[in-house]
Order: C-alpha cells, then sequence, then structure tokens
C-alpha cells in the first residue's frame, strides 16, 4: 500500500517531528478511557503511530500497546520511545494484528493520510466486539502571541489540497461503513510552557512544509523564524485535543 505523497515527507522530518509535536497529557488518555470503557492492563493499537507521541502516553497509563508505523525512520524513534518489542511495521490498510486482539484502536493527527473505507474495514476487524475507535486531532492555540495571526496566514498561504482539510468528514465514512456505533466528539484542552524553537518545529514538520523544494522551505521557515521573533510570546500556550469517538457493533 503507497503512502500518500504528502505523508511519505514524514520520513525525512522524523527528529524534527519529535521535536516539534506536542505530547499527550493523561488528561486526554484518561478522557479517552472513560469514554471508550478502556482500562489499564487493556491491549489497545496506536495506529500510524509515527515518532510515539499518543504511544507513549497510552504506555504511562498501563495500556498494553501495540504500536503501528509504515515508516523506517518513524518507526525507528518510535522504538526508542517504547521499546522495540511493542512496534510493528504496517499500514492501516493492512493492520498486522490478529482478528479481535484489541480493545480500543487509537489514531492520532493521520486518519485522513488513509484509505478511509479499507482502513475502517481493517480497524473493525482486528477490534473486539464493542471495541473503541478515538480519532485525535491536535490543534495548538497560538492566540496568546502576537505573531499568531501573521504565522497563521503563512502556513495557510503555503497548502495545497489537503485530505485534513479538503476532504470529507471522518464521521461519514464511519457511517458509511455501517460497522460502527453513530459517531460523538469531545475536546480536552491542556497547557505547555511556550517554546518558540519548539514553533519552529512543529512548523518544519507539516507535510507539505516538508515537501517543499530545500531553498524555498528554507525561506519559509526563516520567514517564520522573522515573524516569531519581532513579536511577543506568552509563557504558555494551549493545546486543544479533538478526540472522535466511535465503538464498534456487536
Amino acid at each position: 500500500m503507497e503512502l500518500h505523497p504528502l505523508a511519505q515527507r514524514f520520513e525525512f522530518v522524523a527528529d524534527t517531528y519529535e521535536r516539534g509535536r506536542p505530547e499527550y497529557a493523561p488528561a486526554v488518555i484518561g478522557a479517552i478511557a472513560a469514554e471508550l470503557g478502556v482500562r489499564p492492563g487493556d491491549r489497545v493499537l496506536d495506529l500510524a503511530a509515527g515518532t510515539g507521541k499518543l504511544a507513549r502516553a497510552l504506555v504511562a497509563f498501563g495500556f498494553e500497546v501495540v504500536a503501528v508505523e509504515p515508516q523506517d525512520s518513524m518507526r525507528a524513534v518510535l522504538a526508542d520511545k517504547v521499546g522495540a518489542a511493542r512496534v510493528l511495521k504496517g499500514v492501516a490498510e493492512q493492520i498486522p494484528l490478529e482478528e479481535g486482539s484489541v480493545a480500543a484502536v487509537m489514531i492520532a493527527d493521520a486518519f485522513h493520510w488513509f484509505d478511509r473505507p479499507r482502513a475502517l474495514g481493517e480497524i473493525r476487524r482486528v477490534l473486539a466486539r464493542g471495541g473503541g475507535l478515538a480519532l485525535l486531532t491536535t490543534a495548538p492555540d497560538w492566540s496568546g502571541a502576537s505573531w499568531a495571526h501573521e504565522l497563521g496566514t503563512l502556513v495557510a498561504g503555503t497548502r495545497p489540497e489537503h485530505p485534513n482539510f479538503d476532504g470529507r468528514p471522518w464521521q461519514e465514512f464511519v457511517r458509511e461503513d455501517g460497522g460502527f456505533a453513530e459517531p460523538w466528539e469531545l475536546r480536552v484542552t491542556t497547557h505547555d510552557p511556550a517554546d518558540p524553537e519548539r514553533v519552529l518545529a512543529h512548523m518544519a514538520s507539516i507535510s507539505w512544509i516538508a515537501g517543499l523544494p530545500a531553498s524555498q522551505g528554507a525561506e519559509v521557515l526563516a520567514r517564520m523564524r522573522a515573524i516569531i521573533q519581532a513579536g511577543v510570546t506568552p509563557e504558555h500556550f494551549g493545546l486543544h485535543v479533538e478526540i472522535g469517538l466511535t465503538r464498534r457493533l456487536a
């Protein structure tokens, strides 16, 4: 299964991705656990796990975690963070797990990259009856920074057509599958110390920015740095985690 061309760019920015992407607070995992009725000790799958930002939070909560990631450089960081024994190579459309073998599937900022009908069929296959699916989308809140609007405008202006922004809502795919309960959503907001360098690393790890020609990418990142350095950064930033939820029907 060939990855989306933009998703393939993550192979080249694994270290930057690890530096820039946010961590998941215990409150996020606790909210998912409460909504889906899963508990420490249950076996859960982190699908398209990247460098393991979500997987390590799931491990810390006490889940038995399996993390599946297709790209070699991302998987190397992932294995270092959560242990190679928990990590498998694979894609959402062909998950390397047995039928009914996990209590929940978690997907962080990746569902839009999948062939969603095929992936949902595989997710349903590996879920136990009544098992839960959680789709996490992170949205950093830089509204307290004087540079937030200018930076956001620059980022939006570089974006090509992208499945997360230009595709159909995830709920439509879940409903069309027919094997899941009516989806619902919740939001968890946490706060972290503000770090301009982490913001820049986050920007550099965005798929379409990572995919720019080297000279153009360097120019865009230099403009971002200048915008941030010329403005005022608060002590803390918020992080909104939007969580889409559903269950496999019995």
